[in-house]
């Protein structure tokens, strides 16, 4: 009986690594077949965004797998959303509202009182 293979994250990285020098496209399949199989297992999932924490994973993520923001959305981890910044002083006066045009039909007149 064979053992599974380990999927380490010093593994994908390097991978990850020796295809973006040397546009090896094997590399870049082994490393985005391992991803997938951390992201795809809730098993894995730490370890999946532990790794999302190199640049080169985080973009194979966002382009390929697209399953960092979805395991931490479900796990609760989601980042807070920003605050607007306060209004400083007065605010800024709205715009007067342009007079509309009119379309088509009949055309007004530049003189309507003298007609």
């Amino acid at each position: 009986m064979t053992r599974p293979s380990r999927i380490s994250r010093a593994k994908i990285l390097d991978q990850l690594r020796l295809a973006g020098r040397k546009g090896d496209r094997t590399a870049l399949t082994l490393a985005t077949d391992q991803m997938k199989t951390l992201a795809y297992s809730p098993r894995y999932w730490e370890k999946y965004l532990e790794l999302l924490a190199n640049p080169l994973a985080r973009l194979v993520d966002l382009l390929l797998i697209k399953q960092g923001d979805k395991i931490a959305r479900q796990k609760g981890w989601v980042k807070p959303r920003r605050e607007r910044p306060a209004a400083r002083g007065k605010a800024k006066p709205a715009r007067p509202a342009r007079p509309r045009r009119r379309t088509g039909g009949e055309q007004g007149s530049l003189f309507p009182d003298l007609t």
